[in-house]
């Protein structure tokens, strides 16, 4: 077995130059927080998304945070999403003092428009539309039901940069959108985001908000940098040698040396100080050196996703991402699969070296210490979001993971 794992979240997608690019960067403070490489990375995107305004952010957490204060809500306006999601796309709302009002799912877990309808009261002001590990919701069906009740139409692009709707990217249908760059995302400069709105109005808030932040301290943008390098030079090759890259990675973490993906106070409906921010001149690098490998990504992750769907297929699994539709371009950030025997499963090729546990499962807010109650989560309000979360797997489809990788966790899960 190889000391590095097979893993699905710790930072997939670094290759050999984003590393060395973030080495680079520590030698070069001076670029660390303003620098042209800002404007470059909004004009980039701007140029992909297609007529509109985009606005980057030090995280997806606080592009959340400007499109809400953008839309000048008052406080105790409900705001629509779906459950099985992250804390980090509610906190945002509980922050503005807003109430998320959560929708169950579909067999695509995405939100269920018949449920949506269900749960819209005249306190209801926007719904929020994620598209899961980059499957596209029913983004039409559910834009009908927003134009019918006068709602704002908030897209919640964190897994679903570069798939398509119609033909249409996601992110380009609603009246604002964001997208994220987190460790785990699919593209990844460790934090970074991007708010996209096509509307005159939303963008001059966005723009004022945008500029009334700050950037990041320099040690929150060192912890970043130190990411990619700790990561892949001392975490990963010695991860599973007597677990001492496992331990020198909570060691980092517990002495602050690297940031955690979700604070503790996020568990419990709040945001860190940190949040929102500017993005750093030295981050915007690192995501324009992922960004314009964007299509090489997705490409290899439908080709991976291919492996599973086609070897898993008519076995005793639930795929909610095998039909065939051809309105959807999904790029598979994960690939999801439904079993009673998730557990088993994780445990069984944790021992094979391959780590499945990436937070995504036991609840319907994720990682599964939120509590619940501080987010506004209603215990039976989602059912099928519940049982979803019970049983789900999500195997790793990003560019690290080889034809011959994903044919043996394959193997692995049929054996068990």
């Amino acid at each position: 077995m190889s000391f590095s794992p097979t893993s699905i979240s710790l930072s997939p997608n670094t290759q050999p130059d984003d590393v060395k690019l973030a080495l680079k960067l520590i030698f070069q403070p001076w670029l660390w927080k303003n620098g042209k490489a800002i404007k470059e990375l909004e004009d980039e995107f701007k140029k992909y998304l297609g007529d509109g305004y985009t606005f980057s952010f030090n995280a997806g957490r606080s592009a959340d945070l400007a499109i809400l204060n953008a839309l000048n809500f008052k406080k105790g306006d409900e705001v629509l999403l779906q459950a099985f999601t992250c804390n980090a796309a509610v906190n945002p709302i509980i922050h503005l003092g807003l109430k998320p009002i959560f929708v169950d799912i579909d067999d695509s877990l995405n939100l269920n428009p018949n449920d949506l309808k269900k749960k819209i009261t005249f306190k209801t002001k926007a719904i929020f539309i994620q598209h899961t590990f980059g499957w596209p919701a029913q983004i039409n069906e559910i834009k009908k039901i927003s134009q019918q009740y006068n709602l704002y139409l908030i897209e919640d692009c964190a897994h679903a940069l570069g798939a398509k709707y119609h033909g249409v990217l996601c992110g380009t249908f609603g009246d604002a959108s964001f997208f994220s760059f987190g460790r785990d995302k699919v593209i990844s400069s460790v934090y970074g985001g991007m708010a996209f709105t096509k509307d005159e109005k939303i963008s001059e808030n966005l723009k004022y908000f945008q500029k009334k932040v700050d950037f990041p301290s320099n040690f929150w943008i060192l912890q970043q940098l130190l990411h990619p390098i700790l990561m892949n030079y001392l975490i990963l090759p010695s991860y599973n040698f007597l677990k001492i890259g496992q331990l020198i990675l909570a060691a980092l973490i517990n002495l602050k040396i690297l940031s955690k993906s979700v604070e503790s106070v996020e568990n419990k409906g709040k945001l860190p100080n940190y949040f929102p921010k500017k993005i750093p001149n030295s981050l915007a690098l690192l995501a324009k050196n992922q960004f314009k490998k964007l299509e090489e990504f997705n490409s290899h992750r439908k080709f991976i996703a291919k492996i599973y769907q086609e070897n898993l297929k008519n076995k005793n699994f639930v795929l909610p991402f095998s039909k065939e539709d051809n309105l959807r371009e999904p790029i598979f950030l994960k690939y999801p699969i439904l079993t009673k025997n998730s557990q088993k499963i994780i445990s069984k090729l944790k021992k094979e070296g391959i780590i499945l546990e990436d937070g995504w499962r036991n609840s319907v807010v994720v990682p599964p210490k939120t509590d619940l109650k501080e987010v506004y989560y209603q215990p039976g309000s989602c059912p099928e979001a519940e049982k979803a979360a019970k049983k789900i797997i999500n195997l790793p489809t990003h560019i690290n993971i080889t034809k011959e990788t994903a044919e043996k966790i394959v193997s692995l899960i049929l054996k068990c």
